[in-house]
């Protein structure tokens, strides 16, 4: 009878133990929650993938929201927090990294939406130019907070202000999730399409 509880109390410990781990995925030896938290808000893995540039992993890309979302239109209209967290798989120019975001949204926007963001596209490469150089395992994050703003954190620590239009966050999605997504497999990923 000790014998068989010792049995079913290891088996219990195993099952749990198992629950916890696929609570977080594992994308290239970076690990991906299921949840995150923003502004004392309980957020769900809508998404997450990894971008390419031809055959070299550039990033793990991953979209947390209130809600499942499995359109572009649902993740931009869903009301309460949003995030989104990259983590390097390579080292790269944090600059060059900065102007490759900023021609995401070019190419995803048209010229008078564009034209609006001007000051924030030039703010949001200043950050990342500051930066110098982001490693492989190096993390930034764009947290939408409702009455707050986008908020931009890199490798832990908030970037200036928040950039208060609506509008900006919503340029930043469309360079995952816009018409002309950087990666289309990752846009599908983030998507929920793997899930």
């Amino acid at each position: 009878m000790k014998c068989v509880r010792q049995t079913l109390a290891a088996l219990t410990c195993s099952v749990l133990l198992g629950a916890g781990q696929a609570a977080t995925l594992d994308i290239h030896g970076v690990k991906v929650p299921d949840q995150t938290t923003v502004n004392a808000t309980a957020l769900q893995l809508n998404g997450a993938g990894t971008r390419y540039k031809v055959i070299f992993k550039v990033y793990v890309a991953a979209l947390y929201l209130a809600q499942k979302a499995d359109t572009p239109e649902k993740v931009v209209t869903q009301t309460g927090p949003k995030r989104l967290s990259v983590t390097m798989l390579r080292d790269i120019d944090a600059a060059e990294l900065g102007k490759l975001l900023t021609r995401g949204i070019e190419d995803n926007m048209g010229k008078a939406a564009l034209s609006k963001l001007v000051p924030g596209l030039v703010r949001m490469g200043e950050i990342f130019a500051a930066q110098k150089k982001l490693v492989a395992g190096d993390n930034f994050v764009i947290d939408w907070i409702p009455g707050t703003g986008t908020v931009i954190t890199v490798k832990g620590v908030v970037q200036g202000e928040p950039f208060k239009e609506p509008e900006f966050f919503e340029a930043l999605m469309s360079i995952w999730l816009g018409p002309k997504p950087a990666d289309d497999k990752l846009k599908q990923a983030l998507l929920g399409a793997d899930k």
